[in-house]
């Protein structure tokens, strides 16, 4: 340990967005409103630096219609120059972790020596869509030539046609095996034999540890507040963090995917939400350059795909083979960040970490992990108390990582999270004090 992408890549600074609880309606923010934000923030503290810049790479899982490479919008929308290309990738959850790996790799390669890279959602701004028969009437429609045609197309309307579809609910479903991502958290929970009590502490302890964070002001040095010109409100904090919530409200709560008899709610799941990280990467020309101060080292990223059935052991997978890799242990570890996608998936990994049978069977290990001390994993919450906008999650909490390291004066961390069809990410990082 450390493994490394053949050159040194650093990560200079980051910031993000409060993370805003998704209400039922559109939010107020578009998902460029919310990375042009944190972005800018960013790259006024460091000016050089900005007219230095490169390239940008943005993860987004859902970009608008008039979004489509949200990279590019963003960098126009800050004002770089007209000549940094911008792209954007996808892998579902970990949408903001695969854009630091390519940013990390193009670095890597002498192909850029700074980039800003990041992950954002605008989840609470999924579309709604007409079904396949709405659109092939509206296309038999528009074809229609004359009165009569049209009026002919007209009668062919049927009111079924009015049965709107849901992205939101189409992306987080696995079309594969068939099963949303809270029925994957039901057979994680099956299993593992984890009850529903497990599911629900786990939850009000993310709930806690949030709020005693916010307190505590440890997400200051992470957030860009955010100002709604339309209203006049100023989000400073993540908002979904329920500060008086108890074991008998969440024990009230209905299954939320498998009813009547699942234990997965939406009390111990992660929130809808909306939300954007931002973060600089650099060589070392670069930083020398433009004199950039160090937050860290983003030396790997490891990723591993499983059974879609069982996404949510992503974590175990990746981070098995980046321990491996890196000939590293966990006891060499100080910080843990397992995106909380479901309390049960985050409770599941730990199981599995320890599990002989799956160890062997499944990943083909003769031996299992040394446990994490709950001190070191997730210390300030995590999804199910602050939210998850996926394209978002993989890019915060690698920010988050390396700023708790900071704090602690610690020197390896480890992030990770499970992605929708079967795969984990984990990447690496060093605090460079």
């Amino acid at each position: 340990m450390p493994l490394n992408y053949g050159r040194t890549v650093y990560v200079v600074d980051g910031r993000r967005t409060p993370i805003l609880k998704a209400s039922g309606s559109p939010g107020p923010f578009s998902a460029s409103d919310l990375a042009v934000a944190c972005s800018r923030d960013l790259l006024l503290r460091y000016p050089e630096a900005r007219e230095g810049l490169q390239e940008l790479v943005w993860g987004c899982v859902m970009p608008s219609e008039s979004e489509a490479n949200i990279s590019r919008i963003i960098g126009l929308r800050l004002g770089l120059d007209l000549s940094v290309p911008a792209h954007t990738v996808q892998r579902n959850c970990a949408s903001g972790m695969q854009a630091l790996d390519a940013a990390a790799q193009r670095i890597a390669q002498g192909a850029s020596d700074l980039v800003l890279a990041g992950g954002v959602e605008a989840m609470s701004r999924a579309p709604v869509l007409l079904g396949p028969e709405a659109v092939s009437w509206l296309g038999r429609f528009s074809q229609a030539r004359g009165r009569w045609a049209r009026l002919r197309a007209l009668l062919g309307f049927r009111p079924r046609m009015l049965n709107l579809v849901s992205a939101l609910k189409c992306g987080l479903t696995d079309p594969v095996v068939d099963l949303n991502m809270g029925q994957t958290a039901e057979e994680l929970a099956h299993r593992f034999r984890i009850s529903r009590r497990a599911m629900d502490t786990f939850a009000l302890e993310s709930h806690e540890l949030a709020a005693r964070a916010q307190d505590a002001g440890v997400f200051d040095d992470e957030i860009t507040p955010l100002y709604d010109g339309s209203t006049g409100e100023v989000y400073v904090q993540d908002t979904g963090v329920r500060r008086d919530s108890s074991l008998d409200q969440l024990g009230r709560l209905r299954p939320a995917f498998d009813p009547p008899n699942g234990n997965v709610t939406a009390g111990n799941s992660a929130q809808i939400s909306d939300g954007a990280a931002a973060l600089l990467l650099a060589s070392e020309g670069a930083v020398e350059k433009y004199r950039l101060p160090i937050l860290g080292i983003l030396h790997h990223i490891n990723w591993a795909a499983l059974d879609p059935v069982v996404m949510g052991l992503g974590p175990v997978h990746a981070m098995r083979d980046l321990f491996d890799q890196a000939e590293a242990t966990v006891a060499e570890i100080d910080c843990f960040e397992i995106n909380e996608a479901f309390a049960v998936q985050v409770l599941a990994c730990l199981a599995a970490w320890q599990d002989e049978t799956y160890m062997r069977e499944v990943l083909g290990r003769t031996d299992c992990l040394a446990p994490i001390d709950k001190e070191r994993l997730n210390p300030h919450g995590g999804a199910v108390a602050i939210g998850h906008p996926v394209g978002m999650t993989g890019a915060r909490i690698v920010l988050h990582v390396l700023k708790q390291l900071q704090r602690m004066k610690g020197r390896f961390g480890v992030a990770s999270l499970c992605i929708g069809g079967g795969q984990g990410g984990a990447a690496l990082l060093e605090h460079v004090s």
